[in-house]
């Protein structure tokens, strides 16, 4: 089948290769499935939590709620038949270090599949790939619901209540001055060492899928807007010149921050006397505290409360300055009156976003010399500023959103607590959505000039943000200038004449007239090259192809003269 054949089909996009698209989703969700399970696994690993209860319905349970799930404990207390003993548990948080494998994972191989169909993709296959990994992941889901649930059993000797009367082999509670005071204490006491807390949890389905849906969905959202050499469907051109250079530019200085936690939380481990515990807190929370600390480093208010055990799992000033006052809102400058380090949070954070607005100047072309509007160094940076200020608007709720934390346990026996604790963590989001728009915009604007004065504007921008995609919808999977219908490349070899190469531009500036016209026989130009004039003559000392042979050439003394007749058994020269 030739070339124009296979153009109008691309761009009918009536033919979707399904086994091809079928494929590359069960690729990406596998892997990324695998790279949560493995992440949730080793975390509980390292954290201790197999010794409670079984590692495989706690790492189905843990993937679920990174995947946007929602998992509802349970529980039940008896003591000796004694009524009135109940056990309630609710959990609010997603795992976020769990959630950024599942991403990672997922969105390199389903742009992998993209960046392997073609220079342009029709929009029916991109809804086709994209789908395909959608309803596969909601799938998978599914089956993560039916096997995360599982009960846990504790008892009072296993909390060490048992120490209490001397029954775990002990001396029981001693007293200076008093000794061994086990034997007065109630009965109750006793019945509670041999109480059994069964603690359940269980994957909620129905959430779960819905939860996956949009996490799947959204992933594959961001991905599409922030790598910036994915094909897209003719038309979307703004998207690779206008969109994707800040989108990248945030989502890079956010990995960047994750890096730089999981290394904080390495050199944390290797001074304490409980490494594996750092180390699994970091591996499935590091982008929680990460995150968290972004908001607040852009001055974003927050509402949070801590109550009893789980105050401890915060950092500290967080963690004191929530014991003392919860009726106000936490904001740098709070946390900064009770540890003026934490200033430096602060400073960490407007260095992110002076970072990002370096790198989106970097990866925003810069307008030529014809584009009148907006040129020159202020120009530039009010496009950045603008750009940025729109991608940082929403992306700086969505930090709060996913950080937000939400825990609240309790266990009570006959009425008495016997263990009460809680966190609560909410970020404002109309405030952060004001505060990321002018973090972003400032950002954008002096790292635009900043990347101006020291000549990187535009330097990282790519081909499809220059508008030097394929200049025709006939390029298609497999069309890179080569006519696969004839059976030979559409360039020099064929007999048409080759433009001389731009080495300042870094580019070819097109072909000739006659391979133009070669192109256009097809309908359209074939390739990801545009036809053009040269820009200047050819010449044969510079372009081997328009030199004679040295085997062809003829003496100069046996050319015939201008005017004179050829000789009839005179061989006609190369140049004639």
């Amino acid at each position: 089948m030739g070339a124009g054949t296979d153009a109008e089909t691309a761009r009918s996009g009536a033919r979707v290769p399904w086994g091809d698209v079928l494929m590359s989703a069960v690729a990406a969700v596998s892997w990324a499935l695998i790279g949560m399970a493995g992440t949730a696994a080793l975390g509980l690993r390292l954290l201790e939590a197999d010794t409670a209860g079984s590692l495989g319905p706690m790492t189905a349970a843990v993937v679920a709620l990174g995947a946007g799930g929602s998992v509802t404990p349970s529980g039940d207390v008896s003591a000796f038949g004694l009524t009135g003993a109940e056990a309630d548990t609710a959990i609010e948080i997603t795992p976020l270090g769990v959630s950024l494998v599942g991403a990672v994972l997922l969105s390199y191989f389903f742009l992998r599949s993209l960046r392997a169909a073609g220079v342009v993709i029709s929009p029916a296959e991109l809804l086709a790939r994209a789908g395909a990994v959608v309803a596969l992941f909601v799938a998978m889901l599914g089956g993560l619901a039916w096997a995360g649930h599982d009960v846990i059993t504790i008892d009072g000797g296993a909390l060490g209540l048992d120490d209490l009367t001397g029954g775990g082999g002990g001396d029981g509670l001693e007293i200076p001055g008093l000794g061994d005071i086990g034997g007065l204490l109630p009965d109750r006491i006793g019945d509670l060492v041999d109480a059994r807390a069964a603690v359940g949890f269980t994957v909620d389905t129905a959430p779960t899928l819905l939860g996956g849906l949009g996490w799947s969905a959204g992933i594959l959202v961001i991905a599409l807007l922030a790598s910036r050499r994915t094909p897209l469907p003719r038309g979307w051109e703004a998207v690779h010149r206008v969109v994707r250079p800040a989108v990248s530019a945030v989502v890079t200085v956010l990995l960047v921050a994750v890096a730089a936690g999981l290394a904080a939380a390495a050199y944390a481990a290797a001074g304490d006397d409980h490494p594996r515990r750092i180390a699994g807190a970091a591996l499935l929370g590091a982008p929680n505290g990460v995150w968290l600390g972004v908001p607040i480093g852009l001055l974003v208010p927050w509402d949070g409360r801590a109550t009893g055990e789980l105050a401890r799992l915060l950092p500290d000033p967080l963690d004191d300055l929530l014991a003392v006052r919860s009726d106000q809102p936490v904001t740098l400058g709070r946390l900064a009156e009770l540890d003026g380090r934490v200033w430096l949070l602060g400073v960490a954070a407007a260095l992110m976003m002076l970072l990002a607005g370096v790198l989106a100047a970097a990866r925003t072309p810069v307008p030529g010399p014809a584009d009148v509007r907006g040129s020159g160094a202020l120009g530039f940076a009010g496009r950045c500023a603008l750009r940025l200020g729109v991608v940082t608007a929403p992306a700086l709720p969505l930090l709060a959103w996913l950080t937000d934390v939400s825990v609240t346990a309790s266990l009570s026996v006959l009425g008495f607590d016997a263990f009460g604790a809680g966190i609560e963590l909410h970020g404002h989001l109309g405030m952060s959505l004001l505060l990321g728009a002018v973090w972003g915009a400032g950002a954008g604007a002096v790292g635009a000039l900043l990347a101006w004065a020291s000549g990187a504007a535009g330097r990282s921008a790519t081909a499809l943000a220059r508008g030097e995609e394929a200049a025709g919808p006939g390029a298609s999977r497999g069309q890179t200038g080569y006519d696969a219908g004839a059976g030979h490349a559409a360039g020099p070899g064929a007999g048409t004449e080759p433009a001389e190469y731009d080495a300042g531009a870094g580019r070819s500036e097109g072909w000739s007239a006659a391979g133009a016209g070669r192109a256009s026989s097809y309908g359209e130009e074939a390739g990801p090259y545009a036809p053009g004039v040269p820009y200047r003559p050819p010449n044969p000392a510079t372009n081997p192809y328009l030199r004679v042979p040295d085997e062809l050439r003829e003496p100069e003394d046996a050319r015939p003269r201008p005017g004179e007749p050829r000789a009839p058994h005179e061989p006609r020269s190369g140049s004639d």
